[in-house]
């Protein structure tokens, strides 16, 4: 299993581009993994025939796992066989009350006929994964296609250990149109009691599903930012009248555009750090690191959580190329096809829970950057303006900072720059 992101720790294997008797050229994609932030090809390391395939589709491994064998047509790999340690994948036993973390979302192919993995029915015997056992084991691909397809997966036949639903269960179940009702667990069995209903319910019905590799590092990197990092909060009211009027101007002058307030706000969130070095900066234990750009991280919410394109020196771009980038990396972002490149290395980031109504809400440090904005919801609210009461667009923003690297004084003068500049978006175009 190669190293295919900085963060990776771990692979899931999404998918194999060869099977077991295909020649390999050095260099050709071999497979897609599934990492913690987008699935990506790996290449083969050398020229041969893929003779052997040591983990399924939908099974994860840990870096430098052994995962397939490349040797010549007639070569002997029984020795290797022995010293991968992984030749065959276990079959899978029944799924226990309390099932294990799940590591692997495993799929050895049941063909029709033959004894299937422990507690399916192979072939057309197979029963949907929930009436097998209860839950629903279903790998992280396997989940994002049927979300995709509208598909109930609790109604999916599943083909891989245990009755889990992996990559191919999905596409038959879309080729077929498959809208088997869901099934319940019967975990929450009624009582009777008194009353007009006559019943109530005991413990609800659940499902575990396993946890995605980018899910699984975004706990870690919580764990290791609001513990370790010393997290100090500032928030600021801004009135974002000019600012929406701004907006507004430039879309009427260019339709297709389609520039969004946040946009504008990477782009005076840029031009911020600039003038406020001190805060685009991030603490290195022995030194304090100042960078001389401004790369926002925008975060962007996928079906797996959430990952951060980079839009790189966002002080030098025009408002136009911004929210064309800003689009098409988060699209490629949901899509899972960003390069590492393009999600590892922010300065500083943006977390905007505006379109959800929120209005104001404090964000996580993204380590090793030293500050993150968080954006709430714009909305109309009365203020004192010239000693008059006026109805304005106001907009609440709340800077998170690692106090080893920025005191209370410097990111508050960095959050009144900020809010100078929203409130009169001129100073974007002025030299």
């Amino acid at each position: 299993m190669p190293k295919l992101s900085p963060t990776m720790e771990e692979g899931q294997l999404a998918r194999w581009l060869k099977k077991e008797g295909d020649m390999v050229s050095m260099g050709e994609p071999l497979a897609e993994i599934d990492t913690d932030k987008a699935t990506m090809e790996m290449q083969a390391l050398s020229n041969g025939v893929l003779r052997k395939i040591l983990i399924q589709e939908g099974e994860s491994a840990p870096l430098g796992r052994p995962i397939a064998i490349i040797g010549e047509a007639d070569e002997d790999i029984s020795e290797v066989l022995k010293t991968a340690g992984s030749a065959k994948p276990a079959k899978a036993e029944a799924a226990p009350e309390q099932p294990p973390e799940p590591t692997a979302a495993a799929a050895i192919e049941a063909k029709p006929g033959e004894a299937g993995p422990a507690g399916s029915a192979s072939g057309d015997g197979r029963q949907p994964a929930a009436a097998q056992t209860g839950r629903v084991f279903i790998s992280p691909i396997a989940a994002r296609m049927a979300n995709e397809a509208g598909l109930d997966f609790k109604a999916i036949q599943g083909s891989g250990p245990g009755g889990r639903i992996v990559k191919r269960d999905v596409e038959a179940a879309i080729n077929n149109k498959q809208t088997a009702a869901p099934q319940r667990t019967g975990i929450g069995k009624p009582l009777p009691r008194r009353g007009e209903k006559g019943v109530v319910y005991g413990p609800s019905d659940y499902r575990d599903e396993p946890v995605s590799e980018m899910r699984r590092t975004i706990a870690r990197r919580l764990v290791t930012s609001l513990g370790p990092i010393p997290h100090f909060f500032l928030t600021s009211e801004i009135d974002m009248e000019r600012a929406a009027d701004t907006r507004r101007s430039i879309n009427e002058l260019y339709p297709d555009l389609k520039l969004s307030i946040n946009d504008l706000i990477i782009k005076v969130a840029a031009v911020s750090l600039i003038q406020h070095p001190q805060v685009n900066a991030s603490f290195q234990d022995k030194t304090i690191r100042y960078y001389e750009h401004a790369d926002i991280g925008v975060a962007v919410a996928t079906e797996n959580g959430l990952i951060t394109p980079i839009i790189r020196a966002a002080e030098l771009k025009a408002l136009p190329d911004i929210a064309a980038e800003v689009r098409e990396l988060a699209d490629r972002a949901r899509a899972r096809k960003l390069k590492p490149e393009e999600y590892t290395g922010a300065t500083f980031s943006i977390s905007n829970l505006g379109m959800f109504g929120i209005e104001e809400f404090t964000a996580v440090i993204n380590p090793p950057e030293g500050a993150i904005l968080a954006v709430g919801a714009m909305a109309p609210k009365a203020l004192v303006k010239d000693g008059q009461v006026a109805v304005r667009q106001t907009m609440r923003v709340t800077l998170s900072c690692d106090h080893r690297a920025i005191d209370g004084a410097t990111g508050a003068k960095f959050l009144q720059t900020f809010k100078q500049i929203m409130e009169n978006p001129l100073y974007l175009f002025l030299d």
